[in-house]
């Protein structure tokens, strides 16, 4: 139910608020003054798009706010977006110049998918055009399963999610008999790239060694040079003058005289550590010179396994590390791809298991459609009648659908009628007559609304609004429609544009909305009527003049039939 809407600075309507009763709600006013404009506004709250040119001139934004009960029942997917406390549901839209829009539930921002599935569970929208989507096949299953009652539209909901579980796995079957088309190829390569990574096996600890070495390497020649020379410095390989023999010269002369004074004694052992320093350190840099003279073939290797690294990086990203990951990347690829077989086999099995579940789904759906189509035919007929379509026929066809169950069920639905006697039944699609499909139209969704015969209960929306869906009718006709809208307000609210004085003088409570222009901008008001003022609009809507006393009389008539 929606207690409250509130509009502001919306095409001509600057400020207003709706405060809603339960039962039927009328809004009336001039051809022109801007009754759609409050339908706009449901259907911006609805996630409707928002159409250029609809802030009202010199506002910076328009802004529509709804105020709606919380239902009872709501889907858990819905309710985990509102607080577990909130008795109402608040929501909103602003809407700016450039178009921009920004959506709110509850005072938190959201997006307008969020709007769009909570809409649907508060309001259902019937505007003045509605008949033409009923001309959809799509639109009628709708009225039909909603015909059907609860039960039948969680196994609908259920055939979607299956189908569309389906659709997934027989794409992922597609994938993996391609992958199986290209899968020697493919492990081919990745066999050959890994045993190329794993069988060089780098690190970047030993390139960088590599690198030290092949510096050294390099200059063998100079560094070998200038060993050697500091070997024959300390020790010369032929004898002669070195540090060695000096220092061996230093030791013999103070050895003899160094047992009469302490202080040479001293100095003698530190002469002798020098010389067994310099004699060992000779020995170690000659060795160091032979050593790297026998490794003039170690270069080669060294750039040898440089080379190899090198390479494998230019291939896999250019570094080490990119090598390793990709080693990882191809190693993850190479066990999906000898594993494909097996994924092949079990979602072939998922696949014939859900065609199965989808199959007997399907079946239950269309039992229900069968079991169900008669008996809104015969309330739609019963309807007709009352809507002075008295003799017309009215039937539900069911059609199997030539590609088996899709999301919908197994089947299309085709509404025929024939609204004269004698007139072969043709789909509703080719009906011509404007007041007869407002008049088809209207007794499908009270016969849809009031559920089946059986035990389901009804589908039923807290709120219905209908746009004008009397356009076109007249008369006793008119009352006939107002009396059906009345029936259907009894056990929901309803909120109803109209331009019929019989459907508004059945209201529980009515709003006028009429155009104003001061200082030559045109602005619109809405006004909540009540006494008098519910006769005068009235009189207005009869064609009458103000103080025409038959069309006074007139309207209070139908207030008092009322």
């Amino acid at each position: 139910m929606l207690h409250e809407l509130r509009v502001e600075n919306l095409l001509l309507l600057e400020r207003a608020e709706l405060r809603l009763a339960s039962g039927l709600n009328v809004l009336t006013g001039e051809t022109g003054a801007g009754k759609t404009m409050l339908a706009h506004a449901l259907d911006l709250l609805l996630g409707g798009r928002a159409r250029s040119g609809i802030v009202r001139p010199g506002a910076s934004e328009a802004y529509v706010e709804g105020v709606f009960e919380r239902p009872p029942g709501l889907d858990p997917a819905l309710a985990e977006r509102l607080s577990a406390d909130s008795e109402e549901i608040v929501l909103a839209r602003r809407v700016w110049p450039d178009g921009r829009t920004r959506a709110y539930v509850c005072g938190r921002a959201a997006t307008v998918a969020d709007l769009r599935d909570l809409g649907s569970e508060l309001v259902a929208f019937y505007g003045q055009h509605e008949h033409r989507r009923l001309m959809l096949a799509s639109a009628q299953l709708d009225v039909l399963d909603g015909y059907c009652g609860l039960e039948h539209l969680a196994v609908r909901t259920r055939v979607a999610a299956v189908h569309q579980r389906l659709r997934e796995l027989e794409e992922r079957m597609a994938e993996l008999q391609t992958l199986a088309g290209a899968r020697e190829r493919e492990l081919d390569l990745l066999t050959f790239e890994l045993d190329e990574i794993e069988a060089a096996n780098p690190s970047e600890e030993e390139q960088a060694a590599l690198l030290a070495e092949r510096d050294r390497l390099r200059y063998a020649e100079t560094i070998t040079a200038a060993t050697v020379a500091a070997a024959e410095a300390l020790a010369p390989e032929a004898g002669g003058p070195g540090a060695g023999f000096l220092l061996a010269q230093a030791v013999s002369a103070l050895d003899p005289v160094a047992a009469l004074d302490p202080e040479l004694a001293s100095s003698l052992s530190r002469l002798q550590t020098v010389l067994y320093e310099a004699e060992d350190l000779g020995a170690e840099l000659r060795r160091r010179a032979y050593e790297i003279e026998g490794s003039a073939g170690r270069l080669e290797e060294v750039e040898d396994r440089l080379a190899l690294v090198a390479r494998l990086e230019r291939k896999h990203g250019g570094t080490i590390a990119a090598v390793l990951a990709h080693a990882e990347r191809c190693a993850v690829r190479r066990d999906e791809l000898a594993g494909a077989e097996v994924a092949l086999e079990h979602v072939q099995t998922e696949i014939e298991t859900t065609r199965g579940e989808l199959g007997e789904l399907g079946a239950t759906l269309t039992e229900g459609r069968h079991r169900a189509a008669p008996g809104l035919a015969e309330a739609v007929r019963a309807r007709l009648a009352d809507l002075a379509m008295e003799g017309a026929a009215f039937d539900v066809e069911l059609v199997p659908r030539a590609d088996g169950c899709g999301p919908a069920g197994a089947e299309t639905v085709e509404l025929m009628i024939a609204p004269n006697p004698g007139v072969p039944a043709a789909p509703l699609r080719e009906i011509a007559s404007g007041g007869e499909v407002s008049r088809v139209m209207l007794a499908l969704l009270s016969a849809a609304h009031s559920g089946p015969p059986a035990d389901a209960p009804p589908v039923a929306v807290p709120l219905l609004v209908f746009d004008e869906v009397d356009a076109g009718i007249g008369g006793h006709t008119a009352r006939a429609v107002g009396e059906h809208l009345r029936a259907l307000a009894s056990s929901r609210q309803l909120l109803c544009i109209t331009h019929l004085p019989q459907v508004a003088s059945l209201a529980q409570r009515h709003f006028r909305i009429s155009k104003m222009a001061a200082g030559g901008t045109a602005s619109t008001e809405v006004l909540e009527l009540g006494g008098d003022q519910v006769v005068a609009e009235l009189v207005r809507m009869l064609g009458a003049a103000e103080d025409d006393r038959a069309a006074s009389q007139h309207a209070r008539k139908l207030l008092r039939a009322a």
